[in-house]
């Protein structure tokens, strides 16, 4: 029903891995080689909190630990080689190829899915990537302040910006990606205020990491750089200050998740959270963080700062003296129906600095101009941040 099957010299050839066997040889394969200690994987994903599947080893005279293995194979998917960079560079460039095609014939009239299927189509077409490495987020309007929109199949309305999430997966290795643009093409007022806050939030974490720093101090460098827009804008009232907005530590009503997470052969990849690493923060706008290691090279992570006006949270912060005290109501309310933003990108951390892998067009210039038809060539973009 499924071909040929693979034999062990030829998985040995595809894969590097100087031996393998069949399963059921096992019991005849560890009495030849003496072997009377078997380590199995058995731990808990942080990201996701799901149990690895522990291996069953039935074999007489055999030892079975559990006990150090997941932590040692989570921590090492951590840490990218020069190989899987290059797969991941290849692998970004298809999925920002991707976006940009459904950035230009995005289109007022059209549906959601028409969005998720051009860039499905594209990574496949082009790339080979048969597979996303989740399912695509095609939201448009208000649903963008829903962060994992899962529908995809509503109208698109002149006047909306899209939040679009999504990433081919190649070889098994995942990308996470995630533009933002009006979908009639120009930028109005309001949405360019908004993105240029996550656009300069993003900017400036990606001038501050390299090796050493704190994933959750660049956190929340994220969120003082949109506190100090959104005060500009007019969302917190008159006199409230950066300091004021980070001790109330507000910013978890506009941006309720965590900076970025580890990425490679899963999206929300493992390792974010070991013995012996940094625990989860437990301040309300930083307890989301998926991961508060300290940055090192060949780290993969992803970086999305993102800007929300979810309803439900809003409207609980309104009711919530101490929070409505510092919240401009009438200017939230003019943002009400407005979704949200998102900018992410995928980033290597390098010996002094990082080097970002995604190639979209970020600028609101950059995005008007593809919309309108200009071709966009863009390389990966290394930030030197060691002097």
């Amino acid at each position: 029903w499924m071909g040929t099957l693979p034999t062990p010299e030829a998985v040995c050839k595809e894969t590097g891995v100087e031996e393998v066997f069949y399963i059921d040889d096992a019991p005849a394969v560890f009495k030849q080689k003496s072997i009377n200690v078997v380590h199995v994987m058995n731990g808990t994903n942080s990201d996701s909190d799901l149990a690895v599947l522990t291996a069953t080893v039935k074999a007489d005279g055999v030892q079975v630990k559990r006990d150090w293995l997941h932590d040692v194979m989570a921590n090492q998917r951590v840490f990218k080689t020069k190989r899987e960079v290059e797969l991941l560079k290849w692998a970004n460039k298809i999925s920002s190829d991707a976006h940009i095609e459904v950035m230009r014939m995005a289109k007022p009239g059209m549906s959601q899915h028409h969005l998720e299927s051009t860039f499905v189509h594209h990574c496949h077409f082009y790339g080979g990537m048969r597979h996303q490495s989740y399912s695509c987020i095609c939201a448009t309007g208000a649903d963008g302040a829903t962060l994992h929109y899962p529908h995809n199949d509503k109208a698109i309305t002149d006047g909306q910006m899209a939040l679009l999430d999504m990433g081919g997966e190649l070889n098994c290795y995942a990308t996470d990606i995630t533009c933002c643009f009006p979908v009639n093409g120009t930028f109005t007022e309001a949405q360019r205020s908004i993105y240029n806050a996550v656009l300069d939030a993003q900017i400036e974490v990606f001038h501050a990491m390299k090796p050493g720093v704190s994933w959750v101090d660049m956190h929340k460098l994220a969120l003082r750089t949109m506190a100090k827009h959104l005060i500009q804008i007019g969302i917190f009232v008159s006199g409230t200050t950066v300091e004021d907005i980070m001790e109330k530590q507000l910013m978890r009503l506009f941006q309720p998740h965590g900076l970025g997470h580890l990425i490679g052969l899963d999206v929300h990849d493992v390792g974010g959270y070991l013995k012996g690493l940094p625990t989860r923060p437990t301040e309300a706008d930083c307890c989301k963080l998926r991961t508060a290691r300290i940055l090192e090279p060949n780290v993969f992570i992803t970086v999305e700062p993102g800007l929300y006006f979810n309803n439900v949270l809003l409207q609980q912060a309104l009711e919530n003296p101490d929070e409505a005290a510092n919240l401009n109501a009438a200017k939230v309310k003019e943002f009400w129906n407005f979704g949200g933003v998102r900018i992410e990108d995928n980033v290597v951390v390098t010996e002094d600095g990082i080097l970002n892998l995604t190639c979209c067009p970020r600028s609101c210039e950059e995005i008007e101009a593809t919309m309108s038809g200009t071709p966009f060539i863009k390389s990966p973009t290394a930030y030197k941040n060691v002097a």
